[in-house]
């Protein structure tokens, strides 16, 4: 991390930096779906990764995304992909449905590293059975909860670690738009689908600001225009006590104008809060702009802190990085690690609980 500090303003300029390892090590990709060629590989372009092999079941799509992005060996078959990545010594970024992830972590070898795309699992019996998997090869495994390592989350932690917001007592998610389910087919058949596919990257995020919560109130529902869809809205409070709030509010189904469609997360302290504005997931695909304002005890009032980079790609590069650090240190904290993103899986288990069960009659 760099900083700028203009004196006189007292206003902190940031310049998010990763730490990188010192070794790039290569990179062998099992998926050629739109999270790899919208972010996954741009993100390992910006920071100088190479990929040496790509599989996906469908081999011409494969052949397709290593035709654009430079990629020297699209493979048929998996096993293909296993013996370039062992020979040329890779490490494995997998971004295929949940459902698949421990077929093929059983196919890698011992003492792999390996980038596994989120959720971890589709339940929490699934997370587990990765995480056994993980631990008994002895692999170095991360999860790639990458909301945490935006520049702007990024910033904000920055922030409230140098105490300039006091004593944290309010966090807030709230997600207001119009989402295209349909780009992604796969999720039309998942019987968790908002939390598990979506939330999961708030839920994540305020564990990352707020540590484990000591339980979840939950209720995640279905939208009457949307009814093919296991739920596409949920409502969650992470409980923290009898002093810090944090919620999460979701709505997918806000089709009346994109400009009165809202996506931001808010931190309040004692001494000051951060508002930032998460562009990319307002009027998807299209967008918009991020922005992060913050207020401090120094009468000055709201102000903008310029942020370099955004979700997609840019945060899609920590977690790689970090998974290359920790090979390279195993002293290093990795803030994606599979034992971390367990705890995440098991936030997301008592929400789905919740909802289910969590339902308190009124007594008049």
């Amino acid at each position: 991390m760099a900083y700028l500090e203009d004196k006189g303003e007292n206003i902190m300029y940031m310049m998010t930096q990763v730490t990188m390892p010192v070794e790039k090590k290569p990179i062998a990709i099992i998926g050629a779906g739109g999270i790899v060629t919208d972010s996954h590989l741009p993100a390992y372009q910006k920071a100088g990764f190479q990929v040496l092999a790509i599989y996906d079941r469908d081999a011409e799509k494969a052949k397709s995304v290593a035709g654009q992005w430079g990629i020297d060996s699209p493979c048929q078959t998996i096993n293909e992909l296993i013996r370039i990545a062992v020979s040329r010594g890779c490490v494995f970024d997998i971004a295929v449905p949940a459902s698949e992830i421990i077929s093929i972590i059983n196919l890698l070898p011992k003492n792999s590293a390996v980038l596994i795309q989120k959720p971890m699992g589709e339940t929490i019996e699934q997370a587990k059975e990765i995480l056994d998997c993980c631990r008994d090869k002895r692999m170095v495994a991360g999860i790639n909860f990458q909301l945490r390592r935006a520049p702007f989350m990024i910033a904000a932690k920055s922030m409230i670690e140098q105490g300039k917001l006091g004593d944290i007592h309010d966090v807030e998610m709230r997600v207001v738009c119009q989402t295209p389910w349909n780009l992604w087919k796969f999720l039309f058949e998942k019987e968790r689908m908002e939390v598990n596919y979506h939330s999961i990257h708030y839920i994540d995020a305020i564990r990352y600001f707020l540590g484990d919560p000591q339980a979840v109130y939950c209720k995640t529902m279905k939208h009457p225009k949307m009814m093919e869809l296991a739920q596409t809205r949920s409502s969650i409070i992470m409980d923290y006590g009898d002093i810090i709030r944090a919620n999460i509010h979701t709505n997918h189904g806000h089709d009346y104008a994109a400009a009165k469609q809202e996506c931001f997360f808010k931190i309040e302290g004692t001494r000051g809060a951060i508002k930032i504005q998460i562009g990319v997931i307002l009027n998807y695909p299209q967008g918009s702009v991020d922005k992060f304002e913050y207020i401090l005890d120094d009468g000055k009032g709201w102000r903008e802190l310029p942020i370099e980079g955004s979700w997609f790609p840019e945060a899609f590069i920590g977690p790689m990085a970090g998974l290359q650090c920790k090979m390279e240190d195993e002293h290093y904290e990795y803030l994606n690690s599979v034992e971390d993103a367990w705890k995440t899986m098991c936030v997301v288990e008592a929400c789905y609980r919740s909802s289910t069960a969590g339902e308190t009659p009124v007594i008049y």
